[in-house]
C-alpha cells in the first residue's frame, strides 16, 4: 500500500468515526429536547417531574455500566447494532404517548436514556483506538462542532408534532449504520486495547485529578441558566443561548488544535479560570446585562474548551494501552449529573439563594477546582511535546541563521563597493602622476 492511499484510508476511518459519534450527541441532545418538552406538558407536579427524570437518568448511567460488561460477551459490531437499533425504535413510543400519558412518558424517558448510555462507552472506546493523542484534540473538536451543527439544524424544525419528531429521530439515527463500513481493529490495537477493572481506573491517580475537578465544575455549573431567566427573560436568554452556543462550536475547533498542540492540562486550567472570571462578574454585577454579555462570551469559550477535554479527549489519554470503555464511562456521569440537577433542583435553588452569594461561590469554587490541575500530569505525549519544541527552536535557529547569512552578505557587499571606490580613487592617482612624469620625458 502506498503512502497516499493509507494517508487516504486512515483519513477516511477517522471521519467515519467522528461521525458516529457525532451521530449519537445529535441524536441524544435532540430527543433530550423533546423529552423536556414532553415531560412538561404531562408532569402536574414537581414530583412527577422529578420521577420522570429519576427514570431517565438512572436508566442512562445503568445502561452505560451494563453496556461496558456486555460488549465482553457479544462483541463492539453486535453491541454497535442493538445499540443503534434501539435507537432507531425508541422514539417510536412517542406515538403511543396520548394513550396513557404517564406510563409512556415514563418508558419514553427510560428507552432514550438506554439508547445512549447502552453503547456510548464501546463507541468512544473504538473512537479512542482509532485515534492517536498527538491528534485526538482536534477530532473531538471536530465532534462536538458537527454536532452543535447537526442540533442547529434540526431545532430549526418545529418540533411540536409527535410524528414529526419521531420521523426525525428514526431516520437520523438509522444513519449510525455507517458503523457497518468501519474496518475491523487490528488484531495488534485490540491486544493493545485490554480490559480493566473499575478499580484500577480509579486507582490511576491521574485519572482522580482530572475527575475532581470536573465533579466540581458539573455540581455548580447547573446554577447559571435558571437565574439568567429570572433575572433577563425569555427572550433574551434565548438570544444569548444562540451566542453561546455559536461560541461553543468555534472554540471546540479552536480549543481541539489548541489541545494536540499546547496539551491538555494548561488549556483545561486556562477553561476554568475563564469559567471562575465569568462567574465572579456575575457575582458582583448579577442585575447587569454587561455582565451578562460577558458570562456569555467567557462561558461558551470555556464550554467548547471544556467540552473536548472531558467528554471527548482526556479519559482516552489516560487510558493509555487499556480499553478506554470505563475510563468513559465514569468520565462523562458528572456532565449527565449536571444536567439532572438542572432540570430537578436548579429553579429551587434560583428562587431561594440570592444571586450574589449564589455566583460568589461558584465564582471561588470554580477557581478552587483548578487546585487539581496543577498536580495532574499532561496527557498529551512527552515525545510529542519534544518533538514540537526541537521542530520551534529548529525554526527560530534556521531564521538565526538566515538573518546573519544576510547580514554577512550586505556586509560583504558593502566591502566590494568599498573596495571598488578606493580602487577608482587610486586609478584617478596614478593617472596624474603618470601626466607629471611625461613633462619630464
Amino acid at each position: 500500500m502506498g503512502l497516499a492511499e493509507r494517508f487516504g484510508n486512515t483519513s477516511r476511518i477517522s471521519l467515519l468515526s467522528v461521525f458516529l459519534v457525532a451521530n449519537a450527541f445529535i441524536w441524544y441532545f435532540f430527543a433530550a429536547r423533546i423529552l423536556e418538552e414532553v415531560i412538561n406538558n404531562v408532569a402536574a407536579n414537581y414530583f412527577v417531574n422529578l420521577i420522570m427524570w429519576s427514570l431517565h437518568f438512572a436508566a442512562l448511567i445503568l445502561s452505560t455500566i451494563v453496556g461496558v460488561s456486555l460488549m465482553k460477551r457479544i462483541g463492539r459490531r453486535k453491541l454497535f447494532v442493538v445499540w443503534t437499533m434501539m435507537g432507531t425504535l425508541s422514539p417510536l413510543a412517542l406515538l403511543a404517548k396520548n394513550f396513557a400519558q404517564i406510563p409512556m412518558t415514563m418508558l419514553v424517558s427510560i428507552l432514550f436514556g438506554v439508547s445512549l448510555g447502552l453503547g456510548m462507552p464501546n463507541c468512544m472506546n473504538y473512537f479512542t483506538r482509532l485515534t492517536r493523542a498527538e491528534n485526538r484534540g482536534r477530532h473531538g473538536g471536530l465532534i462536538m462542532f458537527f454536532s452543535g451543527l447537526g442540533l442547529f439544524s434540526l431545532g430549526i424544525i418545529n418540533i411540536g408534532s409527535n410524528e414529526l419528531s419521531t420521523a426525525i429521530l428514526v431516520v437520523w439515527r438509522l444513519s449510525g449504520f455507517v458503523f457497518l463500513f468501519l474496518p475491523k481493529l487490528p488484531k495488534k490495537d485490540d491486544a493493545r486495547g485490554k480490559n480493566v477493572s473499575y478499580g484500577f481506573v480509579f486507582g490511576q491517580r491521574s485519572f482522580i485529578l482530572y475527575l475532581i475537578p470536573w465533579v466540581m465544575f458539573s455540581l455548580v455549573n447547573y446554577l447559571s441558566t435558571p437565574v439568567q431567566f429570572n433575572i433577563l427573560g425569555e427572550s433574551q436568554v434565548k438570544f444569548l443561548i444562540i451566542i453561546e452556543n455559536a461560541l461553543v462550536g468555534l472554540f471546540a475547533v479552536v480549543g481541539g488544535f489548541l489541545l494536540d498542540y499546547v496539551g491538555r492540562k494548561r488549556i483545561a486550567i486556562a477553561g476554568f479560570v475563564l469559567l471562575g472570571l465569568g462567574f465572579s462578574v456575575l457575582g458582583l454585577y448579577p442585575e447587569s446585562i454587561a455582565s451578562w454579555y460577558f458570562y456569555t462570551v467567557v462561558d461558551g469559550i470555556a464550554w467548547g474548551i471544556l467540552l473536548v477535554i472531558f467528554v471527548i479527549s482526556i479519559w482516552g489519554d489516560l487510558s493509555y494501552n487499556s480499553s478506554s470503555d470505563k475510563f468513559y464511562a465514569i468520565g462523562v456521569l458528572p456532565f449527565f449529573i449536571s444536567k439532572f440537577l438542572q432540570l430537578t433542583m436548579g429553579n429551587f435553588i434560583a428562587a431561594n439563594v440570592s444571586p450574589y452569594a449564589l455566583f460568589s461561590f461558584t465564582g471561588f469554587f470554580l477557581f478552587l477546582a483548578v487546585l487539581p490541575l496543577i498536580y495532574a500530569p499532561e496527557t498529551l505525549p512527552e515525545k510529542t511535546m519534544k518533538k514540537r519544541e526541537l521542530k520551534k527552536y529548529i525554526e527560530k535557529a534556521q531564521k538565526e541563521a538566515a538573518k546573519a547569512q544576510k547580514k554577512e552578505a550586505e556586509t560583504a557587499q558593502r566591502e566590494d563597493a568599498d573596495a571598488e571606490v578606493e580602487f577608482e580613487v587610486n586609478q584617478e592617482d596614478f593617472e596624474e602622476v603618470l601626466k607629471e612624469a611625461e613633462k619630464y620625458y
